[in-house]
């Protein structure tokens, strides 16, 4: 096994047992309008050599004032004009089609007709990048789209540097779905090679409407941690989340209690396989995933393990202020816009609690947002050529996704109160940068509510150098997710398996 530097906050305690919220962005209050849409005229593009350097998917993000979106953009130069789709999976937009598709000496251009007004992309083609700038509603940032090579691999593994192929241990998938009354959801089950009976596994994804792999900027975190641990002998069942990919539903109206509800069914459905050992099932929830978790295991004695990663143990309000403040310090943001962004923050959160009205919700966003552009750095500041159409377009992508279902659960949701039904073995790692949800914040919390159970295998480490998502990282922040190394920190899955097989052999 490698080495894995951790910090350890509690070992096998003895005698006891966004997150990010996205953003809302300024940009789509989506729906693209098709009667809007204006197709550029049937051209050659499509014949062109530098046509033919588009072709296929390109993964990156936005940026304006600060913040960081990520896009995906798929370039189909096989048809004419040239065309294109745009996925925008922080705002569950996925598949629009782009206009006025072009590329001309290097120079690329596309469009897209959405809710505050055109957006419009303009970059040039290096190699495999595609650098420029962006401008919608009177505000001005910049891009960049990398592209991606297909990564798909036979089912019979991963070959690994200088390992011979007749080495690597086999394993075989298949495409399942299963359901959660009148929900469907898809999957992939993966086996290891074997009669079985095997542990297995039900992954469960973080904040906000994932795929199965739970990809973000190209990392697909999920489908590494399947193979590597069906390479070792446990059977991992991942599922796209509601009304992603194959799985029906929406995310839009779901909360944590609903998502338990859906890991419950994914169980059910690996107890029904004879592959798999149904007294070893356990659930391995990353961040969101990690507060449902523990809501299953707290209902039933038929979870036999947890892996906790970056799992808050703190309510969403403390998640969330504390993610804003560190958030803004990496991003050198200054004390004073960090307090007036907190302050935004807490207004809104009350406003939220006592149900204030829409037009009240929606006046409050308007000034807060007003507020945050005059206290701007000039620099900022003079990247907003409408101030009036700028906070027009956040006020409606900031209510709709501050009077969720989902969020006003999540504010006032304590995962402490499962914990402290939780008498599973549990290993909860944390990301040392982890800035979405700090160990700082968090470990104890969770220590103390396991303790609380009763639970006595109990094991919470620290990954030095690792973000959020687990990922070797310099600060921390988002803002770094699609520069760095799509794998692991070193030594982070070996862990994971060997205290899963640990506790199922």
């Amino acid at each position: 096994m490698r080495s894995l530097q951790t910090r350890t906050a509690r070992v096998r305690c003895v005698s006891h047992r966004p997150i990010t919220l996205a953003a809302a962005f300024l940009m789509f209050g989506l729906g693209l309008d098709s009667a809007a849409a204006q197709q550029r005229p049937a051209g050659s593009d499509a014949a062109k050599p530098e046509s033919r350097a588009l072709e296929g998917r390109w993964q990156g993000s936005l940026t304006a004032l600060g913040q960081n979106l990520e896009i995906g953009v798929t370039f189909d130069a096989t048809v004419t004009p040239l065309a294109a789709r745009i996925d925008i999976p922080a705002q569950g937009a996925r598949g629009l089609q782009l206009q006025n598709v072009s590329i001309e000496q290097s120079r690329v251009h596309f469009e897209l007709v959405a809710g505050p007004g055109l957006a419009v992309w303009d970059g040039v083609l290096r190699g495999d990048t595609i650098e420029g700038e962006f401008t919608q509603a009177g505000v001005d940032g910049v891009f960049v789209l990398s592209r991606v090579v297909p990564t798909d691999t036979p089912a019979t593994g991963v070959v690994r540097p200088g390992q011979p192929e007749d080495a690597i241990p086999r394993y075989r998938h298949e495409e399942v779905t299963f359901e959660n009354g009148d929900i469907v959801l898809a999957g992939t089950l993966s086996f290891p090679e074997g009669p079985g009976p095997h542990p297995a596994v039900v992954l469960i994804s973080g904040s906000g409407a994932q795929n199965r792999d739970e990809e973000i900027f190209g990392f697909q975190p999920f489908r590494l941690i399947a193979e590597h641990l069906t390479r070792e002998g446990i059977a991992v069942l991942r599922y796209d989340d509601r009304g992603v990919g194959g799985s029906g539903g929406s995310v839009a109206d779901a909360t944590s209690e609903d998502f338990a509800r859906d890991v419950q069914a994914a169980m059910e459905l690996l107890r029904s396989r004879p592959e798999v050992d149904p007294a070893a099932i356990g659930l391995l929830g990353h961040s969101e995933g990690a507060i449902v978790a523990p809501l299953v295991a707290a209902r039933s004695r038929d979870v036999a393990f947890l892996v906790l990663l970056a799992g808050p143990a703190v309510s969403g309000e403390e998640i969330l202020l504390r993610q804003s403040e560190l958030i803004g310090r990496a991003n050198r943001s200054s004390p004073e816009a960090i307090e007036a962004q907190q302050a935004h923050q807490r207004q809104l959160f009350g406003l939220l609690r006592r149900n204030a009205g829409r037009d009240e919700l929606e006046a409050a966003l308007a000034r807060m947002i007003r507020e945050s552009v005059e206290a701007m750095p000039p620099e900022r500041r003079q990247s907003i050529h409408d101030v009036d159409a700028f906070v027009a377009a956040r006020v409606l992508p900031q209510l709709v996704a501050t009077t969720s279902t989902w969020f006003r659960h999540f504010l006032d949701h304590d995962p402490r109160r499962a914990l402290r039904q939780t008498r599973a073995p549990v290993l909860a790692l944390f990301g040392e940068l982890d800035l979405q949800v700090p160990p700082t914040q968090n470990s104890e919390p969770l220590a103390r509510a396991l303790a609380e159970a009763g639970n006595t295998d109990v094991t919470i480490d620290v990954v030095v150098g690792a973000n959020h998502l687990f990922q070797a990282a310099t600060t921390g922040s988002p803002t770094e997710y699609m520069t760095l190394q799509k794998e692991f920190v070193p030594g982070v899955l070996d862990r994971i398996s060997a205290w899963i097989l640990a506790r199922t052999r």
